[in-house]
């Protein structure tokens, strides 16, 4: 055995030695005893949240290019970077609301955010329900998770270029793939596996969609490949300023950057692919809950409660904040519940970065 393997070896075992091997039983009961009429969505507060973010992100992009100065265009760009980064969240509870308790509301976030920003909902769905299986958490099956806590140092840093990239990566992929794929079944398969999905395992492989899924798909696919045509071609035919183009771009790479900022400290990402408990798996995840505020803007519409949705992904997320009141209040401080609760983005940023520089040679 290499001292590499070993030394690989040690640094899993350390970010590890401190998980409960079983699940902690009282937590899990209490988590489902205490919230059980808190499954239901408010239609009402979805419908307003969503618009009502959707409208201020386009009011504030639309002032953003029309500024007189760099400063408003700064100003106004950060505005539409927060309230956009807002309303295109609910594309995670999209893949949680059951069928029918929200009559219309997919289409119409797909109509006002997900097609405009070229992140359609097919681009998550059937995605993230695979990261919530318990045999698929944490394991090469699951697209959203790589041990990022045991990989090389520069992992980091390339993690977060890729966000700047994907609305570029994602004009390409809906305006010149989409349509040369359909000529071409091997590119269709490409596409398919490896282009249709907000995912962040590499080895992950999508497989082609079925039945009434793939109907909706290939709409929403269709109605981003067309506007993703339109935008470039009005901005190569300079119908669209080049700089108005410029801003959209940079506002949506605002958008991708901050959830991939988000994305960062949604984890632990200590594990190295073994399957886990549902104790162990919470633990590996993160909430980040009052009295801090600023977690509301880069972990809206309840990701800020990410390790509380692990272990109750159909609460919708208005619901979380009660749900986490009364588990804190219910459990003892000997609960596995309270080892999820974090301060902030920047220490868990840095807890980060200290694994990556102390882990072993990266998988990719």
């Amino acid at each position: 055995m290499t001292s590499a393997t070993l030394i690989k070896q040690a640094a899993i075992g350390a970010a590890t030695a401190s998980r409960p091997k079983g699940d902690d039983k009282a937590m899990l009961r209490a988590a489902a005893n205490l919230t059980r009429e808190l499954n239901a969505p408010n239609a009402a507060v979805y419908w307003l949240d969503m618009l009502g973010s959707a409208l201020v992100g386009y009011g504030a992009l639309a002032l953003a290019i029309v500024a007189p100065t760099l400063a408003g265009t700064l100003v106004t760009a950060l505005v539409a970077i927060l309230a956009l980064y807002r309303a295109g969240s609910f594309i995670h509870e999209i893949t949680h609301i059951k069928a029918g308790s929200l009559p219309g509301f997919k289409n119409a976030w797909n109509a006002v955010v997900g097609v405009p920003l070229l992140v359609p909902s097919f681009m998550y769905e059937g995605i993230h329900n695979m990261h919530h299986a318990k045999i698929r958490y944490g394991t090469v099956e699951d697209p959203e998770y790589l041990p990022l806590a045991l990989m090389k140092p520069w992992t980091l840093p390339l993690f977060l270029a890729a966000a700047l990239l994907a609305p570029v990566a994602l004009l390409f992929r809906f305006a010149v793939l989409t349509p040369l794929s359909m000529l071409s079944p091997k590119l269709r398969t490409l596409v398919v596996g490896r282009f249709s999905g907000l995912q962040i395992n590499p080895l992950f492989r999508r497989k082609p969609p079925e039945g009434d899924f793939a109907r909706a798909w290939g709409w929403m696919e269709g109605a981003a490949s067309l506007w993703a045509i339109t935008l470039v071609t009005l901005a190569i035919t300079g119908i669209v300023p080049l700089r108005a183009f410029a801003i959209f771009v940079g506002i949506a790479s605002g958008v991708m950057l901050l959830n991939q900022v988000r994305t960062l400290v949604a984890h632990l990402w200590e594990n190295e692919g073994d399957p886990m408990s549902v104790t162990e798996q919470y633990l590996d995840t993160i909430n980040v809950p009052p009295p801090g505020i600023w977690a509301e803007l880069w972990a809206p519409v309840g990701l800020r409660y990410h390790a509380l949705h692990h272990l109750l992904p159909g609460i919708p997320y208005h619901a979380l904040p009660v749900a986490h009141r009364r588990l804190i209040v219910e459990l003892g401080e000997d609960s596995a519940y309270h080892a999820s609760n974090r301060r902030g983005l920047f220490p868990l940023i840095g807890r980060l970065a200290a694994a990556s520089w102390r882990g072993p040679t990266p998988r990719i």
